[in-house]
């Protein structure tokens, strides 16, 4: 920031003639609402549900973050690991309780919704960069064998849900920006009257990156509709946008250009114009009916098309590979699906039982064309067309669940779901040296789960959960055959896997609450990388993995005025299975160096701490100490590297208070405090040995929000 607006925002900070706001404090950014719906599909405390699921309330009028990445508001959670690559052009590194972690772009393993409609494609694949944050009201977790009844690629669910609108108008203005060129503008307006609620809102971000050749620029917008009848009718309308017209893409650094400079910019990123853009338009509706007073229906349809444009930094001896692809991937498409579920509420040997019964269908039709990244002597502009096909995939799902309230102390949840995926490939560009490479594949399984709950007091109940899940390739996983031949990867099958949990939670008489939870995953089939080479990754199926690990989690008042929070997973996630696979670097096309049995699964740490401590003053003063330690994380299969531990810390200091008619919230962040040198990110099985994404050293940041309206 200019000197100038740093002394602007600190007379604001520090108004004397300012009214105290009677506004929600800071703390109520991060606490944890009681009532969840992504477990059991009903509302029901969180408290009363046999699984591990937190949710995290989302305010930008009293927020003290960007508001731009779910991991600002993720990593409270305990079992999630959400890393901020300071790539836009990748997304963000999402994994919960060890699935996910090996996605080198995108989130994988893990589920993503945003009011119900999937940001995870019916083949595994995903992206955040839609989550829109300042409509959101809340974000819900949920990890555990529960999250097997979501389907495909369900190692965990993150739900995004945004605000009804209602009441009085009301008009929001929130600005934020500091270090490295980071800026973002965001505004919402959100009301109602009688039966009609909306809720729009719009924001535009833009940095130029903590390194070289990082810029990135995106517009997010999002608009809810409802139209409540009150005779038990409901329809929500739905849109939303994102539009990434450019993100640049810095690489990955090797462990000695991390060393000498973070900064650093991979030495092809530059000549190759390494970058992305991404323009998606989605929208959807539900429709909600209640049929008596024990039954009730709700519909989903939604409809999107997606356009993705990236160059890669490929050498050019691979790019003239008669079979290459190119060094640009141009994607665009359509995808839609729907949901259909009935709900009863009656009674089992006279006790509540709850009943849901769904059908779920997703499709997508994409078009996948590659190019070379060069034309004569140019780089970094797409060139002669080197792939053409038409990539589909569709599921057709059912799924039943039900919880039953079978005697005082004692509550039982359980489900389950049959998932069938369907992929098939039509290749369009068809030469002497390139022959023909369509395919199908199919894949189903029937994911059982079942959870018991024990209320030992009124303040204090155990649960234990066990269920199968199961995960397909994605098309990005079946791209490309180990043995260098044409055509995709039909040798691969389905990840399948045996989840269980126990668990403890208490409300504390202290207005706390204090969470626990054991867990354990047998994976067979894990996938996993075979070959990594000139821009072409091949997989491959490993006998057997485990994760396990516990999970602690603390919500506790201080005093009146001050409040911790603490969130800390312990993880031991590896493969019990030995294997080949090629080391960064080389040029083998097989498989060729053991992985001994044993190997800890890279992208994991062992442990993940995150504190936080919370003081809410007088007059609207507020400020925050959060800090984060987190353990040491393989970034290959053989483990012969690692990003080392770390530990950071973030300062907050803000001031919320009301002049006339406006309420007013202002913050001032520091990040990285002792400006530590880590990596904030890895990935995983890096080709050239370029695994590590630093984080930022130490940044500054400030914002104000202003809101219109009661």
């Amino acid at each position: 920031m200019s000197r100038s607006a740093c002394l602007w925002f600190l007379g604001v900070l520090a108004c004397g003639n300012a009214v105290p706001a009677h506004a929600q404090s800071p703390d109520a950014a991060t606490s944890l609402p009681d009532v969840v719906v992504t477990a059991t599909r009903d509302p029901q405390s969180a408290f009363d549900v046999p699984a591990s699921i937190d949710a995290v309330a989302i305010d930008r009028s009293t927020d003290s973050t960007l508001g731009v990445n779910p991991s600002e508001y993720l990593n409270i959670v305990p079992g999630i690991l959400a890393r901020n690559r300071q790539n836009y052009a990748q997304d963000e590194q999402i994994s919960i309780r060890g699935f996910g972690a090996s996605s080198s772009f995108g989130v994988r393993s893990v589920r993503l919704y945003i009011d119900g409609i999937p940001a995870t494609m019916p083949d595994g694949q995903g992206q955040s960069s839609n989550f829109n944050f300042g409509s959101a009201e809340r974000i819900e977790v949920l990890r555990g064998p529960f999250s097997t009844l979501y389907g495909n690629s369900s190692g965990g669910v993150i739900q995004l849900f945004t605000a009804d609108g209602s009441g009085p108008p009301k008009l929001r203005v929130d600005m934020t920006g500091g270090s490295y060129g980071t800026g973002r503008i965001d505004a919402n307006v959100r009301g109602g009257d009688g039966p009609f609620g909306y809720n729009v809102d719009l924001s535009q971000f833009r940095t130029d990156g903590y390194r070289g050749h990082g810029y990135a620029q995106r517009t997010n917008g999002n608009a809810k509709f409802t139209l409540d009848s009150g005779d038990g009718r409901k329809l929500t309308l739905l849109v939303n946008t994102v539009a990434l017209p450019n993100a640049d893409d810095p690489l990955g650094l090797t462990r000695e250009q991390f060393q000498a400079d973070p900064r650093h910019t991979a030495t092809n990123a530059a000549p190759f114009d390494t970058r992305k853009s991404v323009h998606q338009q989605q929208g959807g509706a539900i429709y909600e009916q209640t049929l008596s007073d024990t039954q009730s229906l709700r519909i989903l349809g939604y409809f999107g098309r997606r356009g993705v444009d990236q160059f890669q930094a490929i050498p050019l001896t691979v790019q003239s590979s008669p079979t290459s692809p190119g060094g640009v991937i141009d994607l665009s498409g359509d995808y839609s699906g729907g949901d259909a579920r009935w709900t009863w509420h009656g009674s089992l040997a006279g006790q509540p039982l709850d009943l849901d019964i769904g059908l779920n269908y997703d499709s997508q039709n994409q078009h996948r064309r590659g190019y070379n990244n060069y034309l004569d002597d140019l780089l970094g502009v797409k060139g002669a067309l080197r792939r053409d096909e038409q990539d589909r995939v569709f599921n057709f799902d059912q799924y039943v669940q039900a919880t039953w309230n079978l005697a005082e102390r004692w509550a039982l949840t359980a489900g389950a779901r049959h998932s069938n995926v369907q992929f098939s490939v039509d290749d369009r560009y068809i030469t002497p040296s390139n022959p023909d490479t369509s395919g199908r594949a199919a894949y189903s399984a029937t994911t059982p789960v079942a959870g018991l709950l024990y209320r030992a007091s009124e303040r204090w109940h155990l649960y234990a959960s066990y269920g199968n899940g199961f995960e397909t390739p994605t098309f990005n996983q079946l791209g490309y055959r180990p043995d260098g031949s044409a055509g995709i990867n039909l040798g691969l099958v389905p990840a399948r896997s045996r989840n269980a949990e126990i668990g403890s939670k208490w409300r504390l008489s202290t207005g706390g609450t204090f969470n626990a939870a054991l867990f354990q995953a047998n994976t067979r089939n894990e996938l996993a990388v075979a070959t990594s080479g000139g821009g072409r990754t091949t997989y491959q199926n490993i006998d057997r993995a485990r994760r396990r690990g516990v999970e602690f989690e603390l919500d506790q008042p201080l005093t009146a005025q001050w409040r911790a929070q603490l969130a800390y997973t312990y993880l031991d996630a590896r493969y019990l299975s030995p294997f080949l696979t090629c080391p960064a670097a080389s040029s083998c096309t097989r498989p060729n160096t053991p992985v001994a049995a044993g190997a800890r699964i890279p992208g994991v740490p062992r442990s993940n701490l995150t504190a936080t401590v919370r003081w809410s003053g007088p007059f609207g003063w507020n400020a925050a100490i959060e800090a984060s330690l987190v353990g040491a994380v393989p970034v290959n299969d053989l483990n012969t590297q690692a990003a080392p531990g770390y530990g950071a810390i973030d300062l907050v200091a803000g001031r919320a208070f009301e002049l006339r008619t406006t309420s007013i919230s202002t913050f001032l962040r520091l990040n990285n405090l002792f400006n530590k040198n880590y990596a904030g990110s890895v990935i995983v099985n890096e080709s050239n040995g370029r695994y590590f994404e630093p984080a930022p050293g130490r940044s500054i940041f400030a914002g104000i929000s202003m809101a219109w309206g009661r």
